[in-house]
């Protein structure tokens, strides 16, 4: 190399040594933005399953039942820690009992009420504290650095309603961009668990391809509901105690229970919808006629029930939130979890079609599935496949049972590197 006589470099030289410094530099730019992106976690916004969000009802001067207190409040959800000394179940389903008003010119989603002087509210909504069932995955997030109210939050619902009412829609796209702001403009990722993705699903139908482009960056529903399922229809006859999802033991019990599930609109949407099971499984059985039913017989099981106003509400909700045809596919990365190889109840035998009555001794009607749902309900989102140009997957977890799914290690591992995943 040719020195000039004062030591300095020649101009060639002076150049490729700043281009030398430019790259590395860079280099080491590129090295500090890697290290950055190791830290922007994706933020999550679970969406819990059926009456796993908590829910807290008022009550002042109610005169729906008047057996009943008719001032105080009691809180509802799966393994509530708070049971009410005041209300008896029977008295909270009495109260949940939503109203109906069959009025055609109003849209069907109005044409619910509350009891008078009863008012229902989520409780810590957005929280991880508003669906405790899920603190194992809250724990495993915060492993690798997140923190909940930040970037863990939760879009609980009244599980009585469907997505299209209660203020679901505009309560739940506030939270998401509430939490893209909060961090920074990241994506949040939904998670869901059993009925929790039909709510997920229908936030993704029902906003526009700009929204969830600059909002969402994936969808993992675990043992999505999408299609209902078949064990929806006895339980209009039998009740179901939140509680503890077991069956009443006494008439009065199940009359109540039963009552207030043949009022709620998310009955319908949760049962097993005709355009995907056809007649693939029977859902219950009448032992004084000899009569079956499958979910495409639906119609006429609530005829011979004489339950005209579960009839009309059913022609509305069930098969609701749709999935099945190219535009109702969420348009996102989707990564699917679900269980099998498990004894799943899908319908009963019953007596008959008496709106209460004990299963004394239960006669359940099973398939296989995940212990909750069957094999129908939980392979029915495979139709995702045929979605272009974003990635699909579900995985099979053999064994493992619905309520287990979403604390599952396995399936906390993988959720986690999907978060991982641009």
């Amino acid at each position: 190399m040719v020195e000039c006589e004062s030591g300095e470099l020649p101009v060639k030289a002076k150049v490729w040594a700043r281009i030398a410094l430019v790259v590395l530099l860079s280099l080491v730019g590129l090295g500090g933005v890697a290290s950055a992106a190791q830290v922007r976690r994706v933020p999550v916004v679970l969406f819990p399953a059926f009456h796993l969000s908590r829910l807290e009802v008022v009550v002042a001067g109610q005169t729906a039942a008047p057996e009943c207190p008719r001032t105080g409040r009691f809180q509802d959800w799966y393994r509530n820690d708070r049971p009410s000394a005041d209300f008896s179940q029977v008295c909270q389903d009495k109260l949940l009992t939503l109203r109906y008003r069959a009025d055609r010119a109003v849209p069907m989603s109005a044409r619910f009420s509350e009891q008078p002087g009863v008012r229902v509210r989520l409780v810590d909504f957005g929280r991880t504290s508003s669906a405790p069932f899920y603190e194992t995955m809250y724990r495993r997030l915060e492993s690798v650095g997140y923190v909940r109210d930040r970037d863990i939050r939760v879009a609980g619902y009244d599980s009585r309603l469907t997505p299209d009412m209660g203020g679901f829609l505009p309560r739940t796209v506030r939270l998401i961009e509430d939490t893209v702001r909060a961090n920074g403009g990241r994506k949040v990722h939904l998670v869901g668990h059993s009925n929790g993705p039909l709510y997920a699903h229908y936030l993704l139908t029902h906003t526009t391809r700009e929204w969830r482009d600059r909002h969402i960056h994936g969808f993992t529903p675990i043992a999505g509901n999408f299609p209902g399922q078949g064990l929806l229809y006895p339980t209009l006859f039998t009740g179901l105690n939140i509680q503890d999802f077991g069956y009443p033991t006494t008439v009065e019990n199940a009359e109540s229970s039963a009552r207030m599930y043949q009022a709620a609109p998310s009955t319908y949407m949760s049962a097993a919808d005709p355009e995907v099971f056809g007649d693939r499984e029977v859902v219950l059985t009448d032992r004084s006629t000899g009569r079956s039913y499958t979910p495409r017989d639906h119609p006429r099981l609530l005829a011979d029930a004489n339950l005209p106003v579960a009839a009309e509400i059913a022609r509305h909700y069930v098969g609701f939130v749709e999935f099945t045809s190219p535009r109702w596919f969420p348009n996102v990365d989707v990564h699917a979890e679900k269980g099998s190889g498990l004894s799943t109840v899908v319908g009963a035998t019953l007596p008959d079609l008496r709106t209460g009555q004990l299963f004394t001794p239960p006669q359940f009607l099973t398939r296989d599935g995940d212990g909750n749902q069957e094999d129908l309900t939980n392979d029915a989102v495979r139709v995702w496949n045929a979605m272009r140009h974003h990635h699909f997957s579900l995985t099979d977890n053999p064994g493992v049972d619905h309520f287990a799914l979403p604390n599952d290690p396995q399936v906390l591992d993988r959720l986690v590197a999907t978060l991982q995943t641009p």
